[in-house]
């Protein structure tokens, strides 16, 4: 199965602790499963327009879950914190005012 770069980035990660990473330069994307650092670094850089230095990837275990007997479990998934190169940055809010 041959994945592109839509298919590779789900979405950004958007919590207090990542966006105290963007003042690093890092961001942190849910990926596919089967993805690799390459395919992370190549999709990035296909769709921001931006230089990526490193790529960090690990797998999320999803918690399990109960609501009085009934026990369910999120989705596992993977996430990757991509450093830019200096002077490189992206922008998710554009459209926000």
């Amino acid at each position: 199965m041959r994945l592109t770069s839509h298919d590779i980035i789900r979405r950004p990660m958007i919590t207090e602790k990542t966006m105290a990473a963007m003042a690093e330069n890092k961001y942190t994307f849910i990926v596919h499963q089967s993805a690799n650092k390459v395919q992370v670094k190549r999709a990035i850089e296909e769709i921001f327009n931006v230089k990526v230095e490193d790529v960090k990837t690990m797998r999320v275990e999803g918690k399990t879950k109960r609501v009085g007997v009934h026990i369910g479990k999120r989705a596992d998934y993977k996430k990757a914190i991509v450093k830019l190169a200096e002077g490189s940055s992206i922008e998710f809010f554009e459209g926000m005012q």
